[in-house]
């Protein structure tokens, strides 16, 4: 393997006993020595097991060292990574295995049932939390594995998307793409051995294994797993870790700044709270202003990073709902609908181009030849720019609605409705309709102990929106269903609102 393919091997060398990892479950804590010796162990395990170049190990588990232990592994005898979403279906992960076809599987024992269900071989198979892992590590170190000739075009992770719009897609990482943005991260975010994270996203999900996790552990800095986010827990957490920046998707920010402990506490050492997966409200914007805070926002997906831009904290809060300007090694375009470049102000689909991009979706040449075009990633996603270059992203482009011939942008709708003091969460979807062609539809969740009729929350919505976006019908729920990530589910909503909208009226 090439040695500049292997950073963990370098890094383990300029700071052998500086902290890499910790377990805030556990309280263990791993050196960056610790770390590659185990990831050496493992590597020379999956060689005994007959694991070649090119070959799938999959990984089915919540967030833990076992992550790092089979990404670096992979990394150092050329074989592909693939992290399982454990919240999916017992189908669906079976679907991704069958897709994937990895000659291993590790698991954590909490999901040893769902194995026997998906998993046909009795061998190629190991409890990560059982003493037969402790002990191949073991037994293992010091030994040498086989050389393979690594190079940088090589895949070495597969993460799978969401699927919203039919199976999931597996999106081929090489090193290149994530060594590219680990580098660009580092320089555009000015990260340091000194940083440290609580990484509570889920690891199998591009947001917790590439946004920070991997850039902090280039930089020499420190990463501490983290499973099941309780907001105070998550407090008390990044204080005592002594945390200098987070990633929490909006989901989690709003449970944050809503706990008790969190107007209370003192975070001294931290410099920034990012918020990524989705649009954030302006409202957290807000609630940390008032903390007195660092806050802003980033933008990714799957397929290129995960990061993307670079906003300075104290711009965040001048241009609110930005993500800021390309990263240092990113180049970005907004295209029209002739694809043409955009004008500022004038919304197109988001394009991005760099070495941090995916190589391409795994056995699914239609998709991967609709995405990479021309050498740009096209996103799917809505975004505009400023006149000062700063970048906005306005949606998704499959969930714009067009009503009566007019462009509606969810979002817009979302961030007036997240404003209302009655209200805790809101989403807005188009539904089809054969007058309008869509209506616009919004559903809401209402703060705790307070109410707010139908014909309030739209007469609201006339004192800052055109007649036109100003939802048709608005649904009021008990709790908004989420995404394994924490994203709000339109995709269910759509479906829930269809349902109502074929039910006669009594």
């Amino acid at each position: 393997m090439r040695c500049e393919l292997d950073w963990l091997e370098s890094r383990a060398r300029l700071t052998p006993e500086a902290a890499a990892i910790a377990d805030a479950e556990s309280n263990q804590a791993w050196t960056y020595k610790e770390v590659n010796d185990r990831a050496k162990a493992i590597a020379i395990w999956l060689q005994e097991e007959g694991v070649n170049k090119g070959d799938r190990v999959a990984l089915l588990a919540p967030n833990g060292i076992s992550y790092f232990d089979l990404l670096f592994a992979c990394g150092k005898i050329g074989a592909i990574f693939v992290p399982l979403n454990w919240r999916l279906s017992v189908d669906e992960i079976a679907y991704i295995i069958k897709d994937s076809e990895p000659s291993i599987l590790a698991f954590h024992s909490n999901f040893a049932k769902e194995v026997t269900m998906i998993w046909e071989q009795e061998e190629h198979c190991i409890p990560i939390d059982g003493s037969r892992y402790k002990m191949l590590i073991d037994q293992c170190a010091g030994l040498q594995f086989k050389n393979e000739t690594v190079v940088e075009e090589d895949p070495l992770a597969m993460i799978y998307t969401g699927g919203t719009t039919g199976n999931p897609k597996g999106a081929v990482l090489s090193h290149r793409a994530i060594i590219w943005n680990g580098i660009s991260t580092i320089v555009s975010w000015n990260l340091t051995h000194e940083d440290r994270t609580v990484t509570y996203l889920p690891l199998f999900h591009t947001g917790g294994l590439n946004a920070l996790s991997i850039p902090i552990l280039m930089a020499g800095g420190t990463v501490v797993l983290a499973r099941d986010f309780i907001p105070e827990k998550a407090i008390e957490n990044l204080i005592k870790f002594k945390c200098t920046i987070v990633l929490f998707v909006p989901t989690m920010h709003h449970m944050l700044v809503k706990s008790k402990l969190f107007h209370k506490a003192e975070f001294r050492d931290m410099k920034i709270f990012l918020s990524g997966g989705a649009p954030c409200p302006l409202e957290i914007y807000e609630a940390f202003k008032q903390k007195g805070m660092a806050f802003k926002e980033g933008y990714g997906l799957t397929e290129a990073g995960p990061n993307n831009f670079y906003i300075d904290p104290s711009e965040a809060d001048v241009k609110r709902g930005s993500v800021g300007k390309p990263m240092l090694f990113n180049s970005v375009k907004i295209l029209n609908e002739d694809g043409n470049e955009t004008g500022p102000g004038e919304v197109g689909e988001l394009a991005i181009q760099g070495n941090h991009s995916f190589s391409y979706y795994w056995k699914n040449t239609g998709a991967t030849d609709d995405t990479l075009k021309d050498g740009w990633l096209i996103t799917g996603d809505l975004a505009k720019r400023d006149e000062d270059g700063y970048y906005y992203i306005v949606g998704r482009k499959k969930e714009m609605i067009i009503t009566g011939g007019e462009n509606v942008y969810p979002l817009e709708i979302e961030h007036w409705l997240y404003s209302h003091p009655s209200i805790q969460e809101a989403a807005v979807i188009g539904v089809p309709d054969e007058k309008w062609g869509e209506v616009v539809t919004a559903y809401v969740v209402l703060e705790e102990g307070l109410s707010l009729s139908e014909d309030d929350a739209k007469a609201y919505c006339r004192q800052k929106l055109g007649g036109y976006k100003v939802p048709k019908q608005i649904y009021f729920i008990n709790r908004m269903p989420k995404t394994h990530i924490g994203k709000i589910d339109k995709k269910q909503l759509k479906e829930d609102a269809l349902v109502k909208k074929q039910k006669p009226v009594s």
